[in-house]
């Protein structure tokens, strides 16, 4: 199967040659090509460029794009989908006075997720994901990494994973798995953090490497959740089970998670609505990228991650919705775009570029996805007809896309 794009308006995130991420200066430039074609077998990017050199239509489909922008699939690095139920009563509370923490400490949040999981099939936790995940799809999202987290028993995780592993399987999308057993203590556990810790280490994690279930492991490193000394023994734990860190730190409070996590190879730390200096440098020369979830700042009213503070330092970000039933109650990433560029002072070229090649590089799979390179997977959005790839932010409450190609695939 051959599809040929033609007539494109803008062809935005060309990489003739690969590049794994972009860092400060890089990326306020978007590659692009004007009037252009893109050439797919497969699920393959085979050839483009400007459309004085296309030789020859024939392809299996041929896609008129006309006055519309072609570019890669958002790659959202940092997603909870996974989950049973909501939590919309959670929301009113926040509105008439309540903080987060103040939710968290009567029993709400990740608590109140994990008991109705504990209590939902495996079946219907599959059903209710690829719901979430069928519409995230249709909004651009053609790389997704999803966490376990609100299961918070042994046997919860697992459904959790399990259900992961059975959306890889039968979704076209790409996904990456993350064993999020740190994301709070479960009630049984509530006067005993070393016990939970213990059945992580001892019990869980052996069981996910068994079953090949996780690629990550993650920890909310935060004040009332698990501290520093608890962030790295289960980061040690994960990583002779094979598993690389992705670390969900400086959200509410800086404590030196992120020096610990670049010590211990992180491959993205997530948050950073709090940032001090010292957190700046230390990521300064390392493999460690930042990724911001704007829209988890909008949902909670709480501070934005400093995206200008952390380019301008020159260093890489990315961008990724944290769709979860609590904090960020959606998974479209064309709203993330929309709302870094309106309230982190993001560039259109910086906000594309962190939701795509960036966005890539904190799942581990920037060789394959995030850029139009020849080899790459061919994982495309066309919009519909737009004046230009700035309109695409500025346009925050519409739906610009028209049409979603993942391996190839009309979706």
């Amino acid at each position: 199967m051959t599809t040929l794009i033609t007539n494109i308006k803008e062809l935005l995130q060309v990489r003739d040659t690969n590049v794994l991420k972009l860092s400060g200066e890089e990326m306020k430039t978007l590659p692009t090509i004007k009037n252009a074609f893109l050439l797919i077998k497969h699920d393959t990017i085979v050839e483009y460029g400007k459309m004085e050199e296309l030789t020859s239509l024939e392809a299996d489909q041929v896609i008129d794009a006309t006055g519309k922008i072609v570019l890669p699939t958002w790659c959202d690095s940092h997603t909870h989908i996974v989950y049973a139920g909501n939590r919309e009563q959670e929301f009113v509370d926040r509105i008439n006075g309540l903080s987060y923490e103040d939710i968290a400490n009567r029993g709400g949040g990740i608590l109140n997720s994990a008991e109705k999981l504990q209590n939902t099939s495996e079946d219907d936790l599959y059903e209710q994901s690829i719901h979430r995940l069928k519409h995230v799809m249709k909004l651009g999202t053609g790389a997704i990494e999803i966490k376990s987290g609100y299961g918070l028993t042994t046997d919860s995780e697992l459904k959790m994973l399990r259900v992961i592993k059975r959306i890889k399987k039968e979704f076209p999308v790409k996904v990456k798995a993350t064993f999020l057993g740190a994301h709070a203590l479960p009630k049984a556990y509530k006067e005993d953090k070393k016990g939970y810790l213990d059945l992580m280490i001892n019990e869980m994690l052996p069981k996910i490497k068994e079953e090949n279930l996780a690629h990550y492991v993650d920890v909310f490193c935060e004040k009332g959740y698990f501290d520093l000394e608890d962030t790295e023994r289960i980061i040690e734990a994960g990583k002779k089970h094979g598993l690389t860190p992705k670390i969900h730190v400086n959200q509410f409070n800086a404590f030196g998670g992120i020096a610990l996590s670049v010590k211990h190879g992180a491959l993205s730390v997530d948050h950073l609505e709090e940032l001090k200096d010292e957190d700046i440098e230390a990521l300064k020369g390392s493999k460690t990228i930042a990724v911001a979830l704007p829209s988890c700042s909008y949902f909670l009213s709480i501070p934005y991650t400093p995206a200008r503070k952390i380019i301008d330092a020159g260093l890489p970000l990315a961008l990724a919705t944290d769709y979860n039933p609590g904090s960020t109650p959606s998974g479209n990433m064309n709203f993330v775009v929309s709302t870094a560029c309106i309230k982190m002072k993001m560039t259109p070229e910086e906000a594309i570029n962190a939701a795509t090649i960036n966005g890539a590089y904190a799942m581990g799979i920037s060789n394959e996805y995030g850029s139009i390179t020849r080899g790459k997977k061919a994982n495309i959005i066309i919009t519909k007809p737009v004046p230009s790839y700035n309109y695409l932010p500025y346009s925050f409450g519409e739906n610009n896309i028209e049409t979603v190609i993942i391996n190839g695939e009309v979706i």
